[in-house]
């Protein structure tokens, strides 16, 4: 496959990746690009919610699951049989998603996901990503309210 034809998309479960994610598969759909659903995951010894020791292997089918609900919820809402190819990867989430972007013509992120530190307009990932991406970013902005849908934000490579 190549570039020209490969859009990754961000997947962290919340509900700016959901958008972005919907977003994805419709242009995917619209522009007959392969969609691939990237979702990072890491182990730093505490489960934050919980302040419960957890393992790699716990955190690794977490993340499996939140991967797949999403991409079910999504799909299932598209009314569409279009194949998504779904990847789970242990890493930072910016290395994670710039790495997937290498191969890709058009990296999508939502505005906001679930990070610790959240940036006025900006998600932290989806800032790193637009710095450092290598292919165009697109991000989507939560919408004001459930029935609107969202904008897409373009950023060229490098910017």
């Amino acid at each position: 496959m190549s570039n020209s034809d490969l859009i990754v998309v961000g997947v962290d479960g919340s509900e700016g990746g959901r958008h972005a994610l919907r977003w994805a598969v419709a242009e995917g759909r619209r522009t007959g690009a392969a969609v691939e659903a990237v979702t990072a995951w890491s182990w730093d010894g505490i489960e934050a919610a919980m302040l419960a020791a957890t393992s790699p292997r716990i955190e690794r089918e977490q993340a499996e699951r939140v991967s797949q609900h999403e991409l079910d919820l999504v799909l299932a809402g598209a009314g569409s049989s279009s194949p998504v190819a779904r990847e789970v990867v242990e890493g930072h989430p910016v290395k994670v998603l710039l790495d997937a972007a290498r191969r890709a013509s058009l990296l999508v992120l939502g505005s906001h996901g679930h990070g610790r530190l959240r940036h006025a307009v900006l998600g932290s990932i989806s800032e790193e990503c637009v710095r450092h991406a290598t292919c165009p970013v697109v991000v989507i902005p939560l919408p004001r309210h459930d029935t609107e849908t969202p904008n897409a934000v373009a950023v060229p490579a490098g910017r």
